[in-house]
């Protein structure tokens, strides 16, 4: 059982170990798992806080169906398609400058 838990926490939190070891780029790496970091603790804090109203209830379930299908989908990029995550910071590549 222990070994368990410390491999779905290798999973999902270490990068060397998720999907997203095949981002190549380390900042845009950490800034991927930082977003699904932040997007978890926003769909769950919303899920948890909205059980006292059915309509929040439901609201809250669906945000926690996306945070799974968000995840999942950036996994699979990530694994499939390193390449999407690389960023130039905003400069057209031509090296000339306008």
């Amino acid at each position: 059982m222990r070994r368990m838990i410390v491999s779905a926490w290798n999973f999902f939190f270490n990068s060397e170990v998720s999907p997203l070891r095949h981002i190549t780029d380390l900042s845009m790496r950490h800034y991927v798992l930082q977003a699904l970091g932040f997007m978890w603790a926003v769909a769950s804090l919303l899920a948890i806080g909205s059980y006292t109203l059915l309509p929040a209830s439901i609201i809250g379930h669906v945000l926690l169906i996306s945070a799974a299908f968000i995840t999942v989908a950036t996994y699979t990029t990530a694994s499939l398609k390193p390449s999407f995550f690389k960023h130039n910071n905003g400069r057209s590549g031509t090296g000339e400058h306008e």
